[in-house]
């Protein structure tokens, strides 16, 4: 059993953040914890570090802390129309995001943007801080190198969040301290803030070990480091860089976890069930005893399941895909075929009793020992994983240096790895190789809505290509892909040049005279 390190560092890693070790959820310092008092000695910089792990952007992906709605990046995938939330009666964030309503609806999204945009400031003060402050701090020159590099992966990680949510944004580098003359700042354009990102993330890369997450003690690493920058490139569409620090990846002890079998000794249940694989670049670990995954378990299953177990109160399909989104797949690729990321239908091993659903359930986010005997999850959540590696260094270099034999090559892993007939990725290869520069990167785009649904990045793909893929109805696998501004999305609704951001949060609004509102939303905080 692999040892929780993050976890169990926030727990009991200092004194001066934590008093004693009660509860891992009191490891968070308060972002106006930001002075020069507080760094005073190197347990106080580890602290300080330490709880940017478990704040801010990173459980946007991660925390699944209600029965009823997902974490945060899962209502982005809303806006595509091809996955619905069982209980969007309640949780209306859901219903206007996937109805394309938002604008007509800015307090009640509001107020989840203003959960997003204070955690993310908060780590982001923090981060500002330890940058700050920690090069001041007699200590090891090492240690102290590795901290300031995770503090800059985080300020980067959590900026970009914040850059695609919302666009502009205040552009904070100094700690807000009881000096600080103007703790409200004008909104700076997308450019300025990328290019902050940028800067922190190659610092980082070159700051941080050369290892596996698993193997670096469950912190930052440079290839975690890198994987974000290359993620932060492509979204821009700077290709060739994309390809630069997606290659330092691929080049790493990282790689590809491969299947036992085609079934559930297959790689994506290999990748549901386990921590510390290889393909694992960064995730936000989880413990029975420390800090349990919350509600993500019950999310594989619809409401009825509730009656066949004894370990959860409620199960609802927070996060489920439509029927038509199941067209991305052709027939015969593993990822559709049930108990793979996906399942219709379940038998309680212990009881017997049945399950079934004639929506599929999220068998990825199955846990079992949680739900048949615990209740309580340990399964880390994966927010970066070599294949995605893979497919960014397939897009980018088709997009920088044509459609050459790694791009096509970095693809064909991928897709031989869902072929449940045999073929190759040698095969794969010499197809891929043949495309045109724009059909390979449409052949990429598609892969990605096969191998990353469920981890939250379809509306940033939407977002930096310009790009709605329309699943064809009738005919599985087949994906056309149309300008995203003026076509419908999967439910009927028509996306508008507003619904490209999220409102700016009514509360902020209110507080920062400074700042304006998104075009379209309602800016009735004044």
């Amino acid at each position: 059993m692999k040892t929780k390190n993050i976890a169990i560092a926030l727990l009991c890693g200092s004194a001066f953040t934590f008093g004693a070790c009660e509860s891992f959820l009191d490891e968070a310092p308060r972002s106006a914890v930001t002075s020069v008092a507080y760094y005073q000695n190197e347990a106080q910089a580890q602290g300080q570090v330490n709880s940017l792990y478990r704040m801010g952007a990173p459980l946007r992906y991660a925390s699944a802390g209600s029965a009823y709605i997902g974490p945060n990046a899962s209502i982005n995938s809303m806006l595509t129309g091809y996955f619905t939330n069982s209980y969007e009666g309640q949780e209306l964030i859901c219903l206007y995001s996937r109805e394309l309503t938002r604008q007509n609806n800015t307090r009640i999204v509001s107020n989840t943007m203003n959960s997003i945009w204070n955690d993310c400031y908060r780590a982001i003060n923090i981060a500002n801080a330890a940058i700050k402050y920690i090069p001041e701090i007699e200590m090891d020159a090492n240690l102290q190198s590795k901290l300031v590099g995770e503090a800059k992966f985080f300020r980067a990680y959590n900026y970009f969040y914040l850059v695609k949510t919302f666009g502009d944004l205040p552009l904070s580098t100094e700690p807000y301290e009881a000096t600080t003359d103007d703790l409200y700042l004008p909104r700076t354009g997308t450019a300025e803030v990328y290019a902050l990102i940028e800067a922190d993330l190659k610092e980082a890369v070159d700051a941080l070990p050369a290892s596996t997450f698993a193997n670096n003690a469950h912190r930052i690493s440079r290839y975690a480091a890198a994987m974000a920058l290359a993620d932060v490139y492509l979204q821009q569409g700077k290709y060739g860089d994309a390809a630069t620090y997606a290659q330092l990846v691929l080049d790493s002890p990282h790689g590809l976890t491969t299947n036992s079998d085609l079934a559930l000794n297959s790689a994506y249940n290999k990748l549901r069930k386990s921590d510390d694989l290889d393909e694992s670049i960064y995730a936000l670990e989880y413990d029975g005893t420390i800090n349990n995954s919350g509600w993500w378990t019950t999310y594989a299953f619809s409401s009825s399941a509730t009656s066949i177990f004894t370990t959860y109160s409620i199960f609802e399909r927070v996060y489920g895909p439509t029927d038509r989104f199941l067209n991305v797949y052709e027939a015969e690729d593993l990822r559709i075929q049930p108990n793979q990321f996906f399942h219709w239908k379940y038998t309680n091993p212990n009881t017997g009793t049945k399950w079934t659903s004639a929506q599929a359930g999220i068998w990825y986010y199955y846990d079992e020992d949680a739900v048949l005997n615990t209740g309580r999850g340990t399964k880390d959540w994966n927010l970066y994983r070599y294949a995605e590696a893979l497919l960014i260094a397939a897009e980018s270099i088709a997009r920088s240096s044509g459609v050459n034999a790694d791009a096509a090559g970095y693809l064909a892993q991928v897709k031989a790895r869902a072929d449940i007939n045999g073929k190759t990725a040698a095969d794969y290869t010499a197809e891929l190789q043949s495309l045109p520069e724009d059909d390979f990167v449409e052949a990429v785009w598609t892969e990605r809505l096969r191998e990353l649904p469920l981890e939250f990045k379809m509306w940033d793909d939407c977002l930096r290509t310009g790009m709605f893929p329309v699943i064809s109805a009738s005919v599985k696998g087949q994906v056309d892909y149309q300008p995203l501004v003026g076509t419908q999305n999967g439910s009927g609704a028509t996306f508008k040049e507003t619904d490209l951001l999220w409102p700016i949060s009514l509360d902020e609004l209110q507080r920062n005279p400074k700042l304006t509102q998104n075009e379209g939303y309602q800016d009735i905080a004044r």
